[in-house]
C-alpha cells in the first residue's frame, strides 16, 4: 500500500461490530496468519478453531467485554485491536493486527495509542498483553511503548507476556 493518507482510528459503538466494514476480514487475517505461524495452517476461516471463528463470525459476542478499535486509511480498514475493561486494575490488549499491505505506516502505533488512552479512561492501573515470541516486530513496538516482559500468566509455549502502567 503506497497510500500516504493519514491513519484514523474509530471506536465502533457496542453491538455494531458485526456491521463494521473490513473488521471480519482483519480478524480472519490475524487468525489465519497466527495458525500458520504456530504450524497448524488453516486455508479458510471456517476451518479455524471455534473460539477464533466466533471472533470472525460474531464479534459482538466474542468481544462483549472489550472495546474494539479499527484503523482506516481513506475509508479502508487496515488494522484492529481489542482492549478489555480492567479486571483487578489491569486492562488487556488483544488481537492487534495490521493488514500486511499497510505495515510500516504507523497503523499499529495509532491503534495502540488509542487503546492505551481507552484503558486510562477506564481507570486501568496497568495494561497487559501477550505476544508470540516470533513476532519480533510487535515485541519491539511494545518495548518502545514502555511494555516490559513479566512472568507469564499463560502456559502456552512461545507466548511472551508484557505489561506497563496505564
Amino acid at each position: 500500500m503506497d497510500d500516504r493518507r493519514p491513519v484514523s482510528v474509530e471506536c465502533p459503538p457496542p453491538g455494531s461490530l458485526h456491521a463494521v466494514p473490513g473488521l471480519a476480514a482483519l480478524l480472519t487475517g490475524y487468525h489465519l496468519c497466527t495458525e500458520a505461524e504456530k504450524g497448524v495452517p488453516v486455508a479458510v476461516a471456517s476451518g479455524l478453531p471455534d473460539r477464533y471463528r466466533l471472533e470472525t463470525e460474531a464479534p459482538d459476542r466474542a468481544f462483549a467485554d472489550a472495546t474494539v478499535l479499527v484503523a482506516r486509511v481513506g475509508g479502508a480498514a487496515v488494522g484492529c485491536v481489542a482492549v478489555t475493561g480492567p479486571v483487578d486494575g489491569a486492562a488487556e490488549i488483544k488481537r492487534l493486527w495490521t493488514d500486511p499491505a499497510a505495515r510500516g505506516r504507523g497503523v499499529a502505533s495509532a491503534l495502540l495509542g488509542t487503546a492505551l488512552e481507552q484503558a486510562g479512561r477506564a481507570d486501568a492501573r496497568t495494561v497487559r498483553l501477550s505476544v508470540w515470541r516470533w513476532r519480533t516486530g510487535a515485541v519491539a513496538l511494545y518495548e518502545r511503548l514502555g511494555f516490559t516482559v513479566v512472568p507469564s500468566w499463560d502456559d502456552r509455549a512461545d507466548l511472551v507476556c508484557m505489561e506497563r502502567a496505564a
